[in-house]
């Protein structure tokens, strides 16, 4: 079955609530989504306005507080917030991500040291501990010229969740520290065979359709074991040819809307998780816009989705939110950003009315020239 650009376009919408916001609780609405890039605190309550009904900032709050919904190290070796029943399964099919990237040589320690520091280090975060118990504790089993190459190590690998500490997004820059509390403990390399097929199925339900390079980009896991998952997945996953003609993955019975379904505007947030999740990113950032959209260092700008695809970026302003498009949108685009616009603003109003500003503002002195506008809160 081929499937088309726009097909594939509005099926990643379809999943990812963009095409409709969906009235529903934020952890059923986490679990809809499967993950949200949570590198900076104010991201997942963005990524979660712009596809709840109604979505109240303070049901977040209480889903992190109650550990329904949990944030910790995870696909791509960020910070992640997932409904806290997927987190052991990502945790156990990311081992050997975890493992090659923050046992590495960067911590100054044999792996195996460092890796028996673990059931320690859960042991201690059993009630939540700031980073200074954290380092401390590391200290005395490694010396004080190992524990911060150890503890780098430690906190991304361990499975560990970062425990709400206040602040207008539940989490602030002091990060406290709690044991998962959920599946074993990580032992050695290898990671669990069924945790992976989990991992794919869930990607597929979130992201699909994908190929195997957007699949093992979205957890950072080799393509190898994620075609060994496909194969096993045989029978629930059927394939598709994209519009260039690659193999692309679904699963069977999956809503593939039609491309001619309208897509409204929208503001997604910095590092947006659909803007991530793929190897080819073309299904919502047009090439040319790449490199404008997602910085040299790896940062991704607040972007205008307009017609389901990026048209610009957009960062809070006194009096609104101020939207640079890098092409000419139709009167309607503006319009329905306008209305985005008031209603994020709402939400920033009684949070963080900057969001990203003060430590990220300094992009738009380097980007191209676009049209301006100032859309009122």
């Amino acid at each position: 079955m081929k499937i088309t650009a726009r097909e594939l376009n509005r099926s990643t919408l379809h999943r990812q609530l963009l095409l409709e916001r969906a009235p529903l609780d934020v952890a059923e609405g986490v679990r809809r989504v499967v993950a949200l890039q949570a590198q900076l605190p104010g991201s997942p309550y963005v990524a979660l306005w712009n596809r709840i009904v109604g979505f109240d900032p303070a049901e977040l709050d209480a889903a992190f507080a109650e550990r329904a919904v949990v944030k910790a190290t995870l696909m791509r070796i960020t910070l992640h917030a997932v409904h806290a029943e997927d987190y052991p399964v990502f945790r156990e099919a990311l081992q050997p991500t975890l493992y090659a990237a923050k046992l590495g040589s960067r911590t100054g320690l044999p792996p195996a040291e460092v890796r028996a520091l673990v059931p320690g280090l859960v042991e201690f975060a059993s009630v939540p501990r700031g980073s200074a118990e954290m380092k401390a504790w590391v200290e005395e089993r490694v010396g004080a010229a190992a524990r911060d190459g150890a503890w780098w190590g430690l906190k991304g690998y361990a499975p560990l969740h970062h425990h709400p500490t206040g602040g207008p997004w539940s989490f602030s820059d002091r990060p406290s520290y709690v044991a998962a509390g959920s599946g074993p403990l990580p032992e050695g390399p290898e990671g669990a065979p069924e945790a992976l097929r989990r991992l794919v199925v869930r990607c597929l339900e979130g992201f699909g359709p994908a190929s195997v390079a957007d699949v093992a980009q979205f957890g950072m896991v080799k393509r190898a074991p994620v075609r060994w998952a496909l194969g096993e997945l045989d029978g629930a996953v059927e394939r598709l040819e994209g519009p260039a003609g690659e193999e692309l993955f679904d699963l069977v019975g999956a809503v593939r809307p039609d491309g001619a379904t309208p897509a409204p505007a929208r503001l997604l947030g910095m590092w947006d998780s659909v803007l991530l999740a793929y190897a080819d990113r073309s299904r919502l950032v047009p090439p040319e816009l790449r490199r404008t959209v997602i910085r040299v260092n790896g940062d991704v700008l607040p972007t205008l989705l307009v017609d389901g695809r990026v048209a610009g970026v957009w960062r809070p302003a006194e009096g609104g939110i101020e939207a640079t498009a890098f092409e000419e949108l139709p009167a309607r685009a503006w319009e329905e950003l306008a209305e985005e616009a008031r209603s994020l603003c709402a939400l920033l109003a009684g949070r963080d009315p900057e969001l990203y500003g003060r430590r990220y503002g300094h992009w738009w002195a380097k980007l191209p020239a676009g049209r301006v506008r100032l859309l009122p809160g």
